[in-house]
């Protein structure tokens, strides 16, 4: 009686779980921090010949390298603004690139900078974080990033971004190149001048006229230097008083209904109430109606009203101006609490580097971005 021979159809199965089994042990290893996910770049550059100060938005990227490369896209699109400013244009930041200038399409640079950032050989997320905690953890050195630390650490991030726009700004205005800005010089925005066209009390758009350019030359010389320009732009994070009275002023003039200088119960109510109050207050108290948020109202005014005159004059105001217009301190505080709540998961009130290289995402949350199409090696 002859051998009997296996089955073939057993050996073709084997053969099969042979192959799967060596896939899966030479499968390159998923990167447990990163899932579903793809670091995007941020698109937020609005055109402005206008000279307003920059593109939206207040969160800043926690990473300075990321923010170096929004910057340099950034500043690609603000040339082609800058030219078709200075050349009748108006601005648009579309058509042709100005002279000089690469002519290839802008997202072939914008897909070019994802891909750096999504190569875990040139940009590895741990890597960076362990990089940049000590730079953050500073006051003091002691191994654990507080809310204080990380709030300086968003609003120096904030205000390089906020100078670097305001430098452009500078040289967008500077006809004549001495690099100051005269008050001449300076053009405001196309919806000022739509406010002032559609604005039927004829008291203007008080943020343009010659006071605000006034109250920012520190120095009186008639020009704004750098220092100067950026108060102008960004009057909420001024130092100067003569900015922050020009600000509660203008407060002032636009709810002033019997203009006379100071606002009364009502128009602080009507007008100011629920901007002066704090924001968390405000979500809690939605559903309010007019008459609860009276005696709240009440109480506050009073509490202004030092003189107790029964009117807020601007200096009064002064104490809540920040409440009306948040600064960049506010927002990088803001930005600080949320990633602490998020990435704090022993609850200490701090961040240790392990919390930080466990939360990744947090960090980089303005950038990160959700895969449809499931989790890609190539995105690692």
């Amino acid at each position: 009686m002859g051998k009997s021979h296996p089955n073939p159809i057993v050996w073709i199965y084997v053969a099969l779980t042979l192959f799967v089994v060596l896939l899966l042990s030479f499968a390159p290893t998923h990167h447990h921090l990163r899932p579903h996910r793809r670091l995007k770049l941020r698109s937020s550059f609005a055109p402005r010949g206008d000279g307003g100060g920059g593109g939206g938005g207040h969160q800043v990227p926690f990473d300075p390298l990321i923010a170096d490369i929004e910057r340099r896209r950034e500043d690609r699109e603000w040339e082609r603004a800058h030219y078709n400013f200075t050349h009748g244009g108006g601005g648009g930041g579309e058509g042709d690139a100005a002279p000089g200038m690469e002519s290839q399409p802008e997202w072939e640079e914008f897909m070019d900078a994802e891909d750096y950032i999504n190569d875990e050989d040139r940009f590895n997320v741990t890597r960076r974080i362990e990089e940049l905690f000590p730079k953050v953890d500073v006051a003091p050195a002691d191994g654990a990033i507080t809310a204080e630390e990380l709030t300086e650490w968003n609003l120096a991030q904030a205000q390089r971004e906020v100078m670097h726009r305001t430098q452009r700004d500078l040289e967008l205005h500077d006809k004549n190149r001495d690099g100051f800005i005269s008050f001449a010089e300076y053009e405001p925005p196309s919806w000022a001048h739509t406010f002032h066209e559609n604005n039927t009390t004829n008291d203007g758009m008080g943020w343009w006229k010659e006071a605000h350019f006034n109250a920012s030359d520190v120095d009186g010389d008639g020009l704004l230097n750098l220092t100067e320009f950026n108060d102008f732009l960004h009057p909420a994070d001024s130092a100067n008083p003569k900015i922050i009275h020009w600000l509660c002023q203008e407060e002032i003039r636009e709810r002033d209904q019997d203009k006379d200088g100071k606002l009364n119960f009502q128009e602080f109510f009507n007008g100011l109430f629920s901007l002066v109050r704090a924001h968390d207050e405000v979500e809690t108290t939605s559903h309010e109606t007019d008459s609860s948020r009276e005696a709240p109202a009440k109480k506050l005014f009073s509490q202004l009203d030092k003189d107790k005159d029964g009117l807020l004059s601007a200096d009064e105001l002064k104490p809540v101006i920040g409440n009306i217009h948040p600064s960049e301190h506010y927002y990088a505080k803001q930005q600080a609490d949320y990633v602490l709540s998020q990435a704090d998961t022993d609850k200490d009130g701090r961040l240790s580097l392990k919390e930080m290289i466990e939360n990744p995402y947090v960090f980089y949350s303005s950038i990160f971005a959700e895969d449809d199409y499931g989790y890609h090696d190539e995105f690692r």
